[in-house]
């Protein structure tokens, strides 16, 4: 008897636009006899909520730049059971991938259930997620596990406009468009979309393509990285960096005194947004003439493993795959 393939997913899905996307990228693979998958919820001690009111948001902010752990309920299952494929998706809390999953990554069962095992990586966030995403490839390199693909989506309204509708879906709740504003986050045929995803693994994982350490996500427009935005990831790092530590050395997460330099830095964080990142924008604009070939090469590292071509497309959409299902419905009958 042929053993089953196993795909253990760990999720943590704080609006659930992220828990929406694994949904479709998993349907494939539970719907296969051939692969087991065992997903478990990464939860917090202490719950983050949502909708997220703007001081605990804001609270967040020193632990999550400092990649400060957070304490996490152990996950109920063997740290030393064997898989061969974990699915690793992630929201990004300021240039970082969020609390819980960073907390996870740092912890001791994180450490054993990923040692050796191929993953994927899923981002679901507003735009910017590269320097989140070379932190999470750290993290990965210092558990000794191997990242083999990372699938980058994104909410594709003008970036303004994402400014508001973002942080007012996260503090109210409210993810619909308002005063000529377009909804917030992902777009529905972002998330029905990325069941692509599952059905190449499924192919994948059938021809043990998971063993070779070679992408198995290649030609699905997987990752598409904006590398103009670089230069305002990284400042907003190093300036989340030195911000963070001054508020974390006031107390610990919840602690009153460090309210007032919270509100000290959002202002500072407002006037950053409003100056600095349309500057570096268009100074980038003004230079992309000359620097086009580096742009071009920051975009295709920052897009690895998977990349961004799309030349396999047609052959994991809805189309093929329901011929895929019309052919197994034949040969069934024919079997009967």
């Amino acid at each position: 008897m042929i053993s089953k393939k196993r795909v253990l997913v760990l999720l943590y899905s704080q609006t659930g636009q992220l828990s929406d996307v694994v949904e479709q990228i998993l349907a494939p693979l539970e719907a296969d006899p051939a692969i087991e998958v065992s997903v478990h919820a990464l939860r917090p001690v202490k719950p983050f909520p949502y909708p997220w009111p703007f001081f605990p948001f804001m609270d967040a902010f020193p632990e999550s730049a400092l990649m400060q752990p957070c304490p996490m309920q152990p996950l109920d299952i063997d740290p030393d059971e064997a898989f061969d494929l974990v699915i690793l998706p992630y929201q990004v809390w300021y240039l970082a991938p969020s609390l819980p999953v960073m907390s996870f990554l740092k912890s001791e069962q994180g450490a054993r259930l990923l040692k050796g095992k191929p993953v994927v990586t899923v981002i679901a966030c507003r735009n910017m997620w590269l320097m989140a995403q070379e932190k999470v490839k750290g993290l990965l390199q210092d558990v000794g596990a191997k990242l083999v693909d990372n699938v980058a989506l994104t909410d594709l309204s003008p970036t303004l406009a994402t400014l508001i509708t973002t942080p007012r879906w996260l503090w109210f709740g409210k993810k619909n468009g308002f005063w000529g504003l377009p909804p917030a986050g992902l777009t529905a045929a972002q998330v029905s979309g990325s069941r692509r995803f599952g059905r190449a693994l499924r192919e994948a994982l059938h021809n043990d393509d998971e063993k070779t350490g070679a992408p198995m996500l290649a030609g699905l427009e997987a990752a598409q990285a904006n590398p103009h935005l670089l230069v305002s990831e990284r400042a907003g790092t190093a300036s989340f960096r030195i911000w963070g530590g001054w508020i974390r050395s006031l107390g610990a997460p919840g602690a009153p005194q460090r309210k007032p330099l919270l509100a000290t830095y959002t202002a500072f964080l407002i006037l950053l947004i409003v100056t600095v990142v349309p500057i570096s924008l268009t100074v980038q604009a003004l230079l992309r003439p000359f620097m086009s070939k580096r742009f071009a090469k920051l975009k295709t590292e920052f897009e690895l493993p998977s990349g961004s071509s799309g030349e396999r497309m047609a052959m994991f959409s809805d189309a093929a795959e329901a011929e895929f299902e019309a052919r197994l419905q034949q040969l069934a009958s024919q079997s009967v």
